[in-house]
């Protein structure tokens, strides 16, 4: 359960970014996080924080419970 929501998680973020024209460097740049910190997370490797779930949210111009609607 666990990894498929992270899985999840993963997948919108990466779906977002890929729809603002983002690369992960762009992304990692403008969330302040490393770009393979956004890789993995886009793998569904990592457990993210609600705080970078915020700091992501707000790089993609997006609210953080957009990026949860899956």
């Amino acid at each position: 359960m666990a990894d498929d929501i992270k899985l999840k998680l993963g997948r919108k973020i990466r779906e977002t970014r890929v729809k603002e024209g983002y690369s992960q460097e762009e992304l990692a740049s403008r969330s302040g996080l490393h770009r393979t910190y956004i890789s993995d997370i886009e793998r569904g490797e990592r457990n993210v924080s609600v705080e970078n779930i915020e700091k992501i949210a707000k790089a993609l111009k997006t609210e953080p419970n957009e990026l949860l609607r899956f």
